[in-house]
């Protein structure tokens, strides 16, 4: 949250020059404060564990959010319960006219089928056009980042010859950039995919900006140039014993998985993981939910239109 402050006080500009953020007391009398408003749309199969992970980084900033949760259909899930789902989902057609603050769409077990393959692809593609005239910003996490990535840019993503698994450095590529406050020059998080979009490709774009990279994983953190799209193509919100339970089902079914890169202690399997990324994924949400919803949003989300992107020194 920002500091409020006396107007004209002299350590304005310099807190400002090290991308602190302050509030004025003509600006913050002139606030109004209201409960941010995100919906969840959960494509992962474990829809419990996935939606608490994302609730617990939500929960950890000062601001009020008001969540709604969106599934993409209504057949059976395997592994959440039809009460679990009727009780605290919505379908579509419920929330098509409204607005929200903020929309997050998670990753989905879809890493080696082709997008128009994908039996809901139609609705993806309908939920992410709606969301950029209806959510102030959307943040897209590993299979929803690809796929939003090429329904909106073109960008299509490429198989790797392997699972990437584990966790990976990465580095800042844009040094003053509200999303980036408080971040280190490297810090870890996770990746679990088949699949890349090619980073060059991404930095070519007019319309894209990416803020950090991996030299083993690649982009990690793409944002559209307007402020309204964060695609991350790892997973912050995964827990310590996430990478190990996917690890262990991919042995059960015969994959023959590679272990998790930089993960388990001494990369043996048999010990425990070691989790290093959690400071970093809270901030990550913590600083989209601030800056490029709270701060952006309009008090009224009736008027959409007076969204204006953040303007940085990259």
């Amino acid at each position: 949250m920002p500091v409020k402050i006396p107007d004209n006080l002299p350590a304005a500009g310099i807190l400002e020059s090290e991308n602190i953020f302050v509030m004025s007391e003509t600006r913050a009398a002139n606030q109004d404060i209201r409960p941010m408003k995100v919906l969840i749309l959960n494509l992962m199969p474990n829809k419990i564990e996935t939606e608490t992970q994302l609730l617990r980084l939500l929960g950890n900033t000062p601001l009020q959010v008001d969540v709604d949760l969106l599934r993409i259909h209504d057949k059976e899930s395997k592994h959440t319960s039809i009460d679990h789902m009727n009780n605290f989902y919505r379908d579509f057609e419920a929330v098509r006219q409204k607005n929200y603050d903020g929309l997050i769409i998670t990753g989905a077990p879809l890493g080696q089928v082709e997008f128009e393959d994908v039996t809901y692809w139609d609705h993806i593609r309908e939920i992410i056009d709606w969301s950029q005239q209806h959510v102030t910003s959307v943040l897209f996490l590993c299979w929803a980042a690809h796929a939003a990535l090429y329904h909106l840019y073109g960008l299509n993503r490429k198989l790797l010859t392997a699972k990437r698994s584990g966790v990976f450095v990465h580095s800042r590529t844009c040094k003053h950039f509200p999303l980036l406050r408080g971040f280190d020059d490297e810090f870890l998080a996770p990746h679990s995919r088949f699949a890349q979009v090619d980073i060059e490709e991404l930095k070519a774009h007019p319309a894209l900006q990416v803020l950090t990279e991996s030299e083993q994983a690649g982009a990690y953190m793409v944002l559209s140039t307007n402020s309204r799209n964060l695609f991350v193509t790892g997973h912050p919100e995964y827990q310590k014993t996430t990478l190990k339970e996917e690890y262990l089902r991919d042995l059960a079914q015969g994959l023959n998985p590679d272990i998790p890169q930089n993960y388990f202690r001494d990369d043996d399997p048999d010990k425990e993981p070691i989790a290093r990324w959690h400071g970093h994924g809270s901030l990550l949400v913590s600083n989209w939910l601030n800056y490029y919803v709270y701060q952006l949003t309009p008090y009224n989300l009736d008027d959409m239109s007076a969204i204006t992107p953040w303007e940085a020194d990259i």
